[in-house]
This record gives structure tokens, sequence and C-alpha cells, in this order.
């Protein structure tokens, strides 16, 4: 977590009113005691109304507004509709994460401003995804940290191959996921559905972009999601 976004997190932690320990907010956040000791001390000297003293506790002893959020009411509409669409993906993390963006978002904008904004026209009913996205946590930090993944895969025609690729790109398709990787043994792009990937292996080595071999590259070709959409049982 970068430290901008510990400060606001730790704001957010001490508008609940009650006293924390430093401790508490350390395990809270993942950091050593005496990290939550240096942003407190860096929030209190920027004007934060934080009482308290280490090894007894710290509370917010008067209210702190933060600036409000410019939004229109179709901003605001498209945001929540965007959270709606993420908490119903079936990926557990990324389902948190969007209902703690929208506690936030909603801390900041305020009654009155979604009031103002009226009742959301626009709600997805995206089923979520029937079989647990147990991988995607790891997929996604793998495209992002450009992780090599070996894969345990079963094939929609029930066959039982062995792959090391470069994970790509995620593609959400209402129902399902579908993942567009560099196949080392195909030496070619291949499409997988990571609701069929029987066993995920990480910490086997990194990749950088090689020309040829990036997400550009595959989306570059022609049609590169036309036989991607997993309704049409592509087998990779």
């Amino acid at each position: 977590m970068r430290r901008t976004d510990r400060l606001f997190e730790l704001i957010q932690l001490f508008r609940e009113g009650r006293l924390w320990r430093g401790q508490d907010l350390a395990d809270r956040l993942e950091v050593s005691v005496r990290t939550v000791y240096r942003d407190i001390d860096t929030l209190v000297a920027s004007g934060v109304p934080i009482e308290g003293e280490r090894g007894v506790g710290y509370i917010l002893r008067a209210p702190i507004f933060l600036p409000p959020l410019t939004l229109t009411a179709e901003e605001l509409e498209a945001l929540y509709m965007g959270v709606d669409l993420v908490q119903r993906s079936g990926d557990p993390a990324l389902a948190g994460a969007a209902g703690a963006l929208k506690g936030k978002v909603d801390a900041v904008v305020g009654d009155a401003r979604r009031t103002e904004a009226g009742t959301p026209v626009l709600t997805p009913m995206t089923p979520v995804p029937r079989n647990a996205m147990v991988h995607l946590p790891v997929l996604r930090r793998a495209v992002r940290n450009r992780e090599l993944v070996a894969l345990e895969y079963l094939s929609l025609g029930g066959a039982a191959t062995s792959r090391i690729i470069r994970p790509l790109h995620l593609h959400y398709w209402g129902t399902s996921w579908t993942l567009a990787a560099w196949c080392e043994m195909r030496s070619d792009f291949r499409v997988f559905r990571p609701d069929r990937i029987e066993r995920i292996e990480t910490g086997i080595g990194s990749f950088t972009d090689e020309q040829g071999k990036t997400i550009e590259d595959f989306l570059a070709r022609p049609d590169p999601l036309k036989d991607s959409d997993p309704l049409l049982q592509r087998r990779p």
C-alpha cells in the first residue's frame, strides 16, 4: 500500500470514533507499529486532531471533513454501476475492494450529494460466475508483476495438459473470465478459462515484454477476442 493510501486509510479508521492501539492499526494496515507511529505523527503535523500516546492508544477528538468529490449525477451513477458489476465478478478480493471503494466514496460524497444524484436507474444484473474463481487473485498479480505461471489445465474437451505461460490480460465476459496469454509450449497466443485451471504455480520466474509476445501484439491480430468468448467454447 502506498503511503498516501495508508494515510487516507488511517483517517477512515479514526473517523469510526474509537480508540486505536498502535498494534491494532499495524495489524489492520499490515505494516510495523513504528510505521504507524510515523504516519500518525505526519497526520497530527498536518492538522488532523488525533490525540493519544504510544502504548496507550489514539483517538480522533474532533470531526474532520474531506473535500467533496466534484462528480455529476451521471458520474456517480457510472461509478456505482461499476462497483456493483465488480462485486458480481466472482473474485472475492476484487469484490471486497469494490465494497471498500463504495464506502469511501459514500463517506466523501455525503448524504446530501447522494440524494441529489437520486436513485440509480441502471443496475447490472449479471449473474455471479457459478464456479469459484479461486485463481483470479493469483492471475491478476501475475499479470501485473510479469510472472511466469505453470498451469495444470483441463481443456473444454476434457484433455489435461501442463503449460508454462506468460499471463497478459484478463477479460470478464459477464458470466465468466478468460485469460489471454503467451504459451511457451505452443509458441503462440492462447486463451484460457481460469475456472478450468486445476493447479497453478508461480515463483518460477519472470518475463519481460518481447516483440510479438505482448498483449498489444495479441490485440493487433484480426479479431483477437472473437474466439475468446467462453460461450464459443474455444479449446486452447
